[in-house]
This record gives structure tokens, C-alpha cells and sequence, in this order.
């Protein structure tokens, strides 16, 4: 090993470099099990990612985690733990308000009139991250006022366990209340030992799951749909994975439910099923109203 390679190992911690080959290998299994190639070609970003893990699994370079990723009986875990060390969970409450004031004016509303026999409001948050927009739209729905007597759900869900658990918890530090009200604060949120709990009227509308999105058969669980929010995650997906996602977005939604991506995502080249809804302020995608049998179903 010469001088330069030594002074890389080093900066390494002592750990191997990742070679081109090794990084091919490593995303195909991401991708296979998540459909996650956003950020994934670079040899440098999941080396740094998953350099401890060599050291604690005692693996001597990145062919031989591979191979314990696909053929050891601990592999599944270590995929989670994988999972874990290379997406991205930030978020915080009432995230891109220009889009929940759309929600709330226009969404809401047009939900309620349409769902007056049912009386029953379910609301998807796919990549929920540790709770913050579960708990938003729970909260936008009570502040709106017009569901008082209805059966609503907000179900959130995510692939990481770890984060879920936080969800659960429903305690937050200042971090993630940078755009959120004094007032609002104060009305939800108990503080307790220098966290922010939020209160059990806004918990008892929310539940969440583990849930690979690339396990698209399970989306019944969650039942049929009013609005699905995904925000965030799709453009971390391969045009394969999104497309496919999004074919059973469609499938759950109820005919006339409406799809809220972030802002800077999209459905262009990933289908052209869903109409584009120009709203007040925001532009969304909805569900057509005559689709699968209409209103009726």
C-alpha cells in the first residue's frame, strides 16, 4: 500500500475505500427493497454512511457486507439498520404552509360536502417521519371545525421503525416548531421537561405503521382515502419505483381524493391519470370524481 493510499485509509477510520463495483452492488439491494436511488451513486456518500458498519459486524470490506446483507439470517435486520443510516427524516410541524392553507380552504370543504352521508374523513401521511405532519393535519382538521362528529383517521406511515417510535411518543423539542404559533403551541401542546407533549384530543385522531412503500400490496391497510400526503419522498424514488407508488396511490384514493406532493415533485413522466387541480393556492392532483364507478363507491 503506498503513501497516499495509507493517508486515505486513514481519514477512513482504518476502513476500506467502497470501489465502483461495491456501490453497485449495495444500490441494487436499496433499490430492490425500497426503490431509493436518489443520492445512491455516490461511492462517497454510502461509504461514509455504512463505514461503521464494517467495524461493528467485523466485515473486512464492502463486497463481504454485501454479501451479509443478501445470504446471512441477520441480513434483514442489517437492511433495516441500512435503511436507517442513508434516508433523510426532516421535518417539522405545519412544513410548506401555503399548501395546508390549500388543504384547509378548498380540500377540506370540498371532502366534507362530498362525504356528508359517510361522515368519515381518512387522511394518508406516506413517509411521515417522526409524526410532525400527522399531527399538523390532525390539528388542521380540528381547528377547521366542520368534523366534530365525523369518524376521522390520520394515519401516518414510514419505512423506519425508529422514527415511528418517536411519532408514537408525540414529544418535541423547539427544533420543530419553527413555523408554528405561539398560539397553536399553547393550545395542543403541554411542556414537560423541556419538551412539548402534544395533547390527547390531537393524538386520538392519528395512528401510524411500518410501511415500505414499495410494498404496495399492503396499501389496504390503510384503507380508502380522502387525501394522501407525500411529500418529499417520491424524488428519492427511481422513475420504476414512482411509478409504480403512484399506480397504487391511485387505486386507494377514493374517486375525487386528492395527492399533495412536495413542492418541488411531481407526476410528469409518472402518469397522467390523476387530474392537475388548480387551486387558490396551490396546485395538486386529484383523483377524477367518475373514476371506478364514481361518487357512488
Amino acid at each position: 500500500m503506498n503513501s497516499h493510499e495509507e493517508m486515505l485509509r486513514l481519514l477512513r477510520g482504518g476502513r476500506p475505500a467502497m470501489t465502483g463495483e461495491e456501490a453497485r452492488l449495495i444500490q441494487e439491494v436499496i433499490h430492490a427493497h425500497c426503490g431509493v436511488s436518489h443520492g445512491m451513486d455516490s461511492e462517497f456518500f454510502l461509504e461514509r454512511r455504512l463505514g461503521p458498519r464494517l467495524e461493528a459486524l467485523g466485515l473486512r470490506s464492502y463486497r463481504e457486507y454485501y454479501h451479509y446483507l443478501r445470504y446471512d439470517p441477520a441480513g434483514p435486520n442489517e437492511l433495516e439498520e441500512l435503511i436507517e443510516r442513508i434516508t433523510t427524516h426532516e421535518t417539522y410541524f405545519f412544513r410548506e404552509q401555503y399548501q395546508l392553507d390549500a388543504f384547509v380552504e378548498e380540500i377540506l370543504p370540498a371532502v366534507r360536502k362530498r362525504n356528508e352521508r359517510s361522515r368519515s374523513l381518512n387522511v394518508w401521511s406516506a413517509g411521515c417521519s417522526t409524526g410532525e405532519e400527522v399531527y399538523t393535519i390532525a390539528m388542521l382538521v380540528l381547528e377547521h371545525g366542520g368534523f366534530r362528529d365525523w369518524s376521522v383517521r390520520v394515519a401516518g406511515s414510514d419505512i423506519s421503525r425508529k422514527v415511528l417510535s418517536k411519532a408514537r411518543e408525540a414529544a418535541y423539542g423547539t427544533h420543530s416548531f419553527r413555523t408554528t404559533s405561539d398560539e397553536i403551541r399553547a393550545k395542543y401542546f403541554d411542556e414537560v421537561s423541556g419538551q412539548y407533549r402534544l395533547r390527547e384530543r390531537v393524538r386520538a385522531l392519528c395512528s401510524f405503521g411500518q410501511l415500505n412503500l414499495m410494498q404496495t400490496e399492503r396499501f389496504n391497510v390503510i384503507g380508502r382515502c380522502d387525501v394522501i400526503f407525500c411529500r418529499n419522498v417520491l424524488m428519492y424514488l427511481s422513475q420504476e419505483a414512482r411509478q409504480r407508488v403512484v399506480r397504487a396511490f391511485y387505486d386507494v384514493l377514493r374517486p375525487g381524493g386528492w395527492l399533495l406532493l412536495g413542492h418541488s415533485e411531481s407526476l410528469l413522466n409518472v402518469t397522467t391519470r390523476f387530474d392537475l387541480a388548480h387551486l387558490n393556492k396551490d396546485l395538486v392532483y386529484r383523483k377524477p370524481i367518475t373514476a371506478e364507478g364514481g361518487a357512488t363507491r
